[in-house]
C-alpha cells in the first residue's frame, strides 16, 4: 500500500521523465535490451534526474565497467554502487529440469558461492536511497553462508519435500546445453569463467547486508521455502 508504479523504458528515458517529479532517490541498472546489452542512456537519465531534485542514486553493478555507472560516478548525485555476487534467484533456471526429471544438470559441481537473496539487494538499496552515510560507497553483497552446489540442491529438495539428483556435466556437455538453450557466446564465456573459476569475492561472506540493514542476510533455505512451488514435481506449467 502507498506504492505507486509507473511504466517506463531505461533505453528511452523521456518515457519516465514525469515519474521523477517529487522523487529523491533513484535505483538504476546498467543494461537495457536483450542479452544484457549495455545501457547507453545514462547521461540523459542523470540529466532528467537532476531536474526534479533526485539527491541519491544506487547502481546495480553489472560485473564490469559500464557507461551508466561511469556517468553516475562522475555526476553530482550521492551515489552508492551495489555489487552483489550470485543471485539466489538464478536457481530458477533449474525449475524445468527438477519438475520434469528430478535432476539438476550442471558443470563444475565443486564450485562455491556466497549467493545473495535478491530481496536483500533491494533492502540495501532502500537504505542507501533513504538514509545518510552511504554516498561514495561500493557495497559487496552476499548471503550469510558459503554454499556448494549440493548444498543448494539439498535446500531445494527439503523445501519441496522431493529428492533432487545432481548430475555433473563435463564442460563440453555444458557448452552444448547452453548453446541449445540459445545463450549468446559472450554469456556462455562468462558462465564458464564464473562457475569454473569463481573469484574469491564470489565465495567470501561480506556481512554488508547486516551492517547496512541491521538484520542478518537471508539464507538460501529461506529463498527455497519462498519459491518451493516453482520446483514441484508433476506441476503442469500453465495449469490453473
Amino acid at each position: 500500500q502507498g506504492v505507486e508504479t509507473v511504466e517506463g523504458d531505461l533505453t528511452e528515458p523521456d518515457s519516465f521523465a514525469a515519474a521523477l517529479e517529487g522523487v529523491t532517490g533513484l535505483h538504476l541498472i546498467t543494461f537495457g535490451g536483450p542479452y544484457f546489452a549495455p545501457l547507453e542512456t545514462g547521461p540523459r537519465i542523470l540529466e532528467l534526474a537532476g531536474r526534479p531534485g533526485v539527491r541519491r542514486v544506487t547502481v546495480l553493478h553489472g560485473g564490469g565497467p559500464s557507461l551508466l555507472e561511469d556517468a553516475v560516478r562522475a555526476g553530482d548525485l550521492d551515489w552508492t554502487v551495489l555489487m552483489p555476487v550470485e543471485f539466489m534467484g538464478n536457481a530458477r533456471e533449474w525449475a524445468d529440469g527438477i519438475r520434469d526429471t528430478g535432476e539438476v544438470r550442471e558443470p563444475f559441481t565443486d564450485r562455491l558461492s556466497a549467493m545473495v537473496h535478491e530481496g536483500d539487494i533491494g533492502a540495501v538499496a532502500a537504505v542507501a536511497l533513504t538514509e545518510e552515510g552511504h554516498a561514495g560507497q561500493e557495497y559487496v553483497l552476499t548471503g550469510p553462508e558459503v554454499l556448494t552446489l549440493q548444498d543448494k540442491i539439498d535446500a531445494l529438495a527439503a523445501a519441496g519435500g522431493t529428492p533432487i539428483r545432481l548430475v555433473e556435466l563435463t564442460e563440453e556437455e555444458a557448452l552444448a546445453q547452453w548453446r541449445a538453450a540459445g545463450l549468446a557466446e559472450d554469456v556462455i564465456g562468462f558462465l564458464v569463467e564464473a562457475y569454473g573459476n569463481t573469484p574469491e569475492v564470489g565465495r567470501t561472506i561480506s556481512g554488508t547486508v547486516e551492517k547496512v540493514t541491521g538484520r542478518p542476510a537471508r539464507t538460501f533455505a529461506s529463498w527455497a521455502a519462498e519459491n518451493a512451488a516453482l520446483f514441484g514435481r508433476g506441476t503442469a506449467r500453465g495449469a490453473a
